[in-house]
């Protein structure tokens, strides 16, 4: 016989506050004994391990939780997944129904060179695009600039005209392969060559999807590849939101991203209130500029990155879920269910590989990715063992990407929907990172919202604390890292052995070649028209994103147009305050 399921009020009486089997009162003493007599008796015999546990964080973790301790109401803060406040899922299956994509971070050398890399992860599986593009193309700047020597393909895929997004996605089904794009400062010209190159071959707007980072706020907090000053850089992203809201309507405009700015030295905590702050930063100026809150949110998405310490780090991805969902419907005022779903794509944790044994990071990434799909992450990258010292080898990328696919297909954690709600210690570590952004939610709102604070130094300046704090208890051997403060092995130094990927230094050569083709053979009084027009709709306050799309058309290089937006609004300069 079926048990009868639970209403949402029969639900919501497992609470800290109210009735839950047995009473509070004697559990609370019942574990207060237990503490002064089983505990205090062990303890004596066999001392613990550590004068205090705590999280990768360093957030204070109990020995034991009991619903005592949770102060937990199920239809308030849990409800069902696919519901509001959505902790336990964005979606009702999950991923009974679909697997995460499967997106593996790619990208370097020439376009020819990465179109054979996607292709290559296709066929291994690979479910989504994600393109890495190399530190000239990241700020701006065309690969025959003085600024690009030695850069050229290095660190990602050279994209300087249509022409390289062309050849980049050749072959490739814009309409049924979703792509990502790590570009920020530039976002607004990369994400235009491929709405371009969409028209060019006869897709429909309304046919593609995928994602453009896009997220500048984080850039000034902790990457630091910028285009233009905080503020130009918000109108540009909101004329990018505003267009596609409209034009490319499965396109994510935004994917609001905590994992550089956990890579850069932030606690869990950090990460999940500078990257709401963030978002809370982008709403606002959508609103200001007059959109509906339904029209453009549901195409909000974000990325966080997922470190070593497992609990937390699914907590973390609960919290963002209600934070979120809370903001939205009471703050924002939202309607639609889709408007407040936090929606994300997660990446292991580059920062956490070591150089040392580097065939313990395929252990770490195997965690941490486990930690992501465990916190219902909806897309997801797994780091290579070798990305410490280069682009990840063929080789090592597929371990990677069998890591993901050996969760999904043989650990069984797919088959059922948030598996640790519940648990006392995940839920309590929800609330507590929940409470800790929120508390620095509000001091940024007091200080006139992010880009107020990012002006003032205020993240910056609390990342590098964290950062600091970490480095001293890793110095002080406080914190374990395996193989570099404990358990090292004398050839350590025989590690670079591994095989590597070495990216040729006739690269540039051939792509300055190419970019130079690219020139000899356009309308140049096209392109002189064309960037007159993106100079016009920059000065008037004109959206930003049909001129550039028109100038990619004319095969004007992305710097080109980057140096029209540098001239017009302006370039900037951290000012480096801790």
């Amino acid at each position: 016989m079926a048990q009868k399921a639970l209403t949402p009020a029969e639900m919501n009486g497992f609470t800290a506050e109210g009735d839950v089997p047995g009473d509070l009162a004697a559990l609370r003493a019942a574990t207060q004994a237990w503490r002064d007599g089983l505990v205090k008796k062990s303890v004596a015999k066999m001392p613990e391990r550590k004068a205090r546990f705590s999280t990768w964080s360093d957030m204070g973790v109990p020995d034991v939780l009991t619903p005592a301790d949770v102060k937990l109401d199920y239809a308030r803060d849990l409800g069902l997944p696919g519901e509001y406040p959505f902790t336990r899922g964005v979606q009702p299956t999950m991923y009974r129904s679909r697997l995460w994509t499967m997106r593996m971070f790619a990208g370097f050398g020439t376009p020819e060179q990465t179109n054979e890399r996607f292709k290559y992860l296709l066929a291994q599986g690979q479910t989504g695009l994600s393109t890495a593009f190399d530190f000239p193309t990241l700020m701006g700047y065309d690969s025959d600039s003085p600024r690009s020597l030695g850069e050229v393909g290095m660190c990602g895929v050279a994209v300087d005209t249509l022409r390289d997004m062309e050849v980049l996605f050749a072959d490739i089904p814009l309409a049924d392969v979703t792509t990502s794009m790590t570009i920020n400062g530039p976002a607004i010209v990369l994400l235009a060559f491929y709405i371009a190159l969409a028209d060019v071959r006869g897709i429909p707007r309304t046919q593609i999807g995928g994602t453009v980072q896009n997220d500048c706020l984080k850039e000034f907090i902790a990457q630091h590849a910028w285009l233009v000053p905080p503020r130009p850089a918000m109108r540009i992203v909101t004329d990018m939101i505003e267009f596609c809201s409209k034009e490319v309507p499965r396109w994510n405009t935004v994917s609001i991203s905590g994992y550089h700015i956990r890579e850069a030295g932030a606690t869990a905590a950090q990460e999940l209130a500078f990257t709401i702050a963030d978002g809370i930063g982008y709403v606002e100026s959508c609103l200001e500029r007059g959109l509906p809150i339904d029209e453009f949110a549901p195409r909000l998405s974000f990325f966080w990155d997922v470190h070593n310490d497992f609990f937390e780090e699914i907590a973390k991805f609960r919290a963002a879920r209600r934070l979120w969902a809370r903001l939205m419907k009471e703050r924002f005022g939202a309607k639609k269910a889709e408007s407040m779903k936090l929606r994300t794509h997660a990446q292991t944790a580059g920062v956490s590989l070591t150089a040392q044994q580097p065939y313990n990071n395929v252990v770490r990434v195997a965690l941490q990715a486990l930690a992501g799909v465990l916190g219902g992450t909806q897309s997801l990258h797994t780091n290579s063992l070798d990305e410490t010292y280069a682009l990840p080898t063929e080789e090592a990328v597929t371990i990677a990407l069998r890591t993901q696919q050996i969760i999904a297909e043989e650990s069984g954690v797919a088959s059922t929907i948030d598996p640790l709600a519940g648990s006392y210690f995940v839920e309590e570590m929800t609330n507590r990172l929940e409470e800790e952004a929120v508390a620095y939610i509000q001091r940024i709102d007091e200080m006139g919202g992010m880009v107020a604070a990012i002006e003032k130094g205020y993240p910056q300046r609390e990342i590098a604390a964290s950062a600091y704090r970490f480095q001293r208890q890793l110095e002080a051997g406080d914190r374990v890292m395996v193989g570099v403060n404990k358990y090292e092995n004398a050839d350590d130094a025989a590690a670079t052995n591994i095989p590597l990927l070495k990216i040729d230094e006739e690269v540039q050569k051939r792509q300055v070649a190419n970019l130079h083709a690219v020139k000899a053979k356009r309308d140049g009084g096209r392109v002189t028209a064309c960037l007159e027009g993106v100079r016009q709709a920059a000065k008037d306050k004109s959206n930003l994103m049909p001129p550039i799309i028109e100038a990619a058309k004319a095969y004007c290089t992305q710097q080109e147009i980057c140096d029209v937006l540098r001239d017009v609004f302006g370039t900037y300069t951290d000012p480096a305050e801790f």
